[in-house]
């Protein structure tokens, strides 16, 4: 099928509520992808997941340590507070989510429960060929999952079946990778699961933070999705088997995890 033959699509976003990572991704998307009216909508779940505000207080004090839990507190702090005022005053701009999209005209609304029928109704409706999940906090269950014509998409930050599981960037750093993977790969009720449609690689820089790699990566990421629409809507997407028998899972990291990420010379800030 030729370039002015290629068919039209009807994209849901679903993402996290996350002012570091998360937005990144769709600045470059959104600045890039040429038919922005097929987007129907970005679909923001609570970055937390099911995690108590305090349990994952807990948890990101003891993975970055007193000195970079206040640096990144300092700087969700100073996100949320001008994301909160553009907000308020109607304002486009790149400090909150919703801000960004308003000024693509792109609607961003939040969804305590993307597996609920209230959703999926809502969803159904929308008549969607494909949903892209970047970095949703949630796992799509069944009736998510067979909703897009195209199904689900997932990016994972690591080359599967290698890397499943949390943080896949900061393991892949820690085990001395000079190469991090990215994938993206169907999604069905297993985690890291569903076969591959594209993959590659970004090399890690000398002295570079695992925040500088991560955001380098979003970047790289959004590019992948561009080239994956394309490939859909041209009918020239090809897959690839994800082997659970040749895979790897990591949890998230413990305080002993970090110490020795730090001792190796690593930087997470």
């Amino acid at each position: 099928m030729g370039d002015g033959q290629k068919m039209s699509m009807r994209i849901l976003f679903i993402t996290q509520d996350d002012p570091f990572y998360v937005r990144v991704f769709f600045e470059e998307f959104f600045k890039a992808y040429e038919h922005l009216d097929e987007i129907q909508g970005v679909v923001v779940t609570k970055a937390i997941g099911k995690k108590s505000t305090f349990a994952l207080m807990k948890q990101m004090w003891e993975f970055y340590g007193p000195p970079d839990f206040l640096r990144m507190g300092t700087r969700y702090a100073g996100e949320r507070t001008l994301g909160f005022l553009q907000d308020r005053l109607n304002l486009t701009g790149k400090s909150g989510l919703r801000q960004l999209c308003r000024g693509y005209g792109i609607e961003a609304f939040h969804e305590d429960d993307v597996n609920g029928p209230s959703f999926l109704e809502r969803a159904e409706k929308l008549d969607l060929d494909l949903i892209i999940s970047v970095a949703a906090s949630v796992i799509f269950k069944e009736g998510l999952l067979t909703l897009p014509r195209n199904g689900c998409l997932n990016i994972h930050n690591g080359r599967l079946p290698k890397y499943r599981g949390m943080m896949p960037v900061f393991w892949q750093v820690y085990h001395g990778e000079s190469e991090i993977g990215i994938t993206v790969h169907e999604m069905n009720v297993k985690i890291d699961d569903g076969r591959i449609l594209l993959q590659d690689g970004v090399p890690v820089q000398p002295g570079e933070t695992l925040d500088e790699l991560m955001r380098r990566m979003k970047k790289v990421a959004a590019e992948m999705i561009l080239r994956i629409i394309d490939q859909m809507k041209s009918g020239t997407v090809q897959y690839q088997e994800n082997p659970a028998a040749e895979s790897s899972y990591f949890s998230f990291p413990k305080r002993e995890d970090v110490k020795a990420f730090k001792k190796r010379g690593k930087k997470l800030l």
